[in-house]
């Protein structure tokens, strides 16, 4: 068997994205490399025009103005080519790197669309949003800017040293003592992994963050109702202020270090003059050796700019490089195994055989969410799952449409192993409602349209009046093209029921998972979905979570779900003459129904 290549990381990870589009990078690392080469002529270019000047300082007359001229122009020609190059350059990286950030978010969006609902229960939303939005997003400034920058930045050390050690080496080995002295300190700076250390926890820190920020916006409706401020929201507020204080720390752990490093690099001349003084007295040519040392001093100053900008290339790459191994993990989580030879069903009865589940891998099967769980809901007849919170109802309905793969035991449709089928063919023959309703900011018929792409309006149509909503979509400004949530357009949670119950009737299912479609609707609006419902279901497989007991009298069976375990099963009148579990729920909740709050002491406590 072939064994797969591990997986690149760091600087080895990066320079592989960016070489994606590799002709374009190549071509930007040779242009910023020729562009650095071409920024040193100007300097060296004024060291001659300068020679000249002192040799004919005595006699200006016999200066050669024509190779003067020429050594003004290259001068001036260079700085400009330099600059053209380095626009040639970038303009070669950022194409580039648009392309990479383009392919890859299509990429990361295709395959989290593609991983299973367990993935998504596991992981926030604004983790997951926060690698496409900071992530990948800084993965294209640094194909753009920073790959064409560290070929210049190292390019122009090595030039540098080239040209430090032609004129004299021993002021060429001045400059770069400094220079290697304060890489010194800056290494040892980062040393034991501190760097790696403080890019993990920043990113972790950024990412509580954003989960905050959501859930603070979330819930910015009861902040405000309780007259909260934001440090009310105690989470949020202790998140920001630890990460402000991580990162202050950090930051002054590094004060004496970087002030040293830039203190250094930006003053090798210091370090040079001495050793003019020292050096001066045994030359054999003191014209000559005054102007290297001229020159050796204005260069100096130079040096300061690639030196600091190849540092900072290296600690934002590994920034970088934190961010992309982040979406690297997300991108090695794998969907559900799709089987090689998938199957179809004409037969659309929906049985559990023995199905253990746990959410979390490798948990005993005393705390497994499902503990042995069987059942068969038949065709074209209605099931309803009843129990306690938490007892496993949602469980067995995400299951179904295999959201989840069970860890032990069977999932069948007529007959035919879930696994075995086809993931696009098993989404198209179960439908969905679920309490939580999501509308896209689109227009109402294309949410509808959700449930079948190739419809057509009359159609969608159809299936609003079926869903019972077409007369308020009707007096919306713009009827079925009204985009929701737009120009103040806001529908309440029982006609967004609809909406979504329209676009499940578009979809025609064969089998249909119930999730209590009217747990929060008020009477007027539940009355119509229950209608919307009943034109739903027609010759339809149904399993349906109930809330409310009383909207299950007349299914087929009544699943009493307890625990992650079948405790009951049969009709309505039969599981009340056995005097079980579901004889007492429903006695507790015909009870509560009849509950009412006495007039006397309602308006006691009013007054008091």
């Amino acid at each position: 068997m072939k064994q797969e290549k591990p997986q690149k990381k760091g600087m080895a990870r990066l320079l592989e994205l960016g070489a994606r589009k590799k002709g374009l990078i190549v071509s930007s690392c040779v242009l910023a490399v020729i562009s650095v080469t071409v920024s040193f002529a100007p300097f060296i270019a004024i060291y001659y025009i300068i020679r000249e000047l002192v040799i004919h300082f005595a006699d200006l007359g016999a200066l050669d103005t024509a190779y003067m001229t020429k050594l003004g122009w290259l001068a001036a020609g260079s700085a400009v080519g330099a600059i053209l190059l380095n626009f040639l350059a970038l303009m070669c990286s950022h194409l580039a790197a648009f392309k990479t950030q383009y392919e890859l978010k299509l990429e990361y969006t295709a395959h989290i669309a593609s991983l299973p609902l367990g993935f998504h229960s596991a992981n926030s939303t604004g983790r997951l949003r926060k690698i496409v939005d900071e992530n990948i997003e800084k993965l294209e400034g640094f194909v753009a800017h920073q790959l064409p920058d560290i070929a210049g930045s190292f390019a122009m050390p090595v030039i540098t040293l080239v040209v430090l050690f032609v004129f004299d080496w021993r002021l060429g080995l001045a400059s770069l003592v400094p220079i290697i002295a304060a890489y010194g300190i800056q290494m040892a700076a980062m040393g034991d992994g501190k760097s790696k250390k403080f890019m993990k926890q920043d990113q972790d820190s950024l990412e509580d963050m954003n989960n905050a920020a959501v859930e603070y916006v979330r819930g910015i409706s009861v902040v405000k109702a309780f007259n909260q401020t934001i440090f009310s929201f105690r989470s949020f507020h202790d998140i920001i202020t630890n990460y402000g204080r991580f990162a202050k720390n950090y930051t002054i752990s590094f004060e004496k270090h970087m002030s040293a490093f830039m203190t250094i690099i930006g003053h090798v001349y210091v370090f040079v003059i001495p050793v003019i003084i020292l050096i001066a007295g045994g030359a054999d040519d003191y014209a000559k050796f005054a102007l290297a040392s001229v020159f050796y001093i204005v260069f100096s100053f130079a040096l300061a700019t690639p030196f600091t900008k190849l540092m900072y290339v290296s600690a934002l790459s590994t920034q970088i490089s934190d961010g992309i191994a982040r979406m690297d993990s997300m991108l090695a989580s794998q969907p559900l195994t799709e089987t090689k030879n998938p199957k179809t069903t004409a037969e659309y009865s929906v049985s559990f055989e023995k199905v253990i589940f746990s959410y979390m891998s490798g948990e005993e099967s005393e705390t497994a969410a499902l503990n042995g769980v069987s059942f068969t809901a038949g065709q074209g007849a209605v099931t309803a799952l009843v129990g306690p919170s938490g007892s496993g109802k949602s469980t067995i309905a995400h299951l179904i449409p295999r959201f989840y793969d069970v860890n032990e035991g069977a999932i069948k449709i007529g007959g035919t192993d879930i696994r075995d089928i086809a993931g696009d063919y098993l989404m198209s023959i179960v439908g969905f409602v679920f309490q939580d309703v999501f509308l896209f900011k689109q227009s109402v018929a294309d949410n509808i349209l959700i449930g079948d792409k190739n419809a057509s309006r009359e159609q969608v149509l159809a299936a609003a009046k079926a869903a019972q909503c077409h007369e308020f979509v009707e007096k919306l400004p713009q009827g079925y093209d009204t985009v929701i949530g737009s120009g103040g357009v806001h529908l309440s949670g029982g006609e967004r029921q609809r909406i979504v119950i329209a676009r499940a009737i578009l979809k025609n299912a064969p089998i249909l998972v119930l999730d209590e479609a009217t747990a929060f609707a008020d009477p007027e609006n539940e009355q119509k979905i229950q209608l919307a419902l009943s034109e739903l279901m027609k010759n339809k497989t149904v399993i349906i979570i109930a809330h409310r007991l009383s909207t299950v009298r007349g299914a087929d069976k009544i699943l009493v779900v307890d625990k992650g375990k079948i405790v009951e099963e049969g009709r309505h009148a039969a599981l009340l003459n056995a005097n079980g579990r579901y004889s007492r729920m429903w006695a507790q909740y015909t009870g509560a129904m009849d509950w009412t709050l006495g007039k006397t002491e309602v308006t006691a406590n009013v007054r008091n």
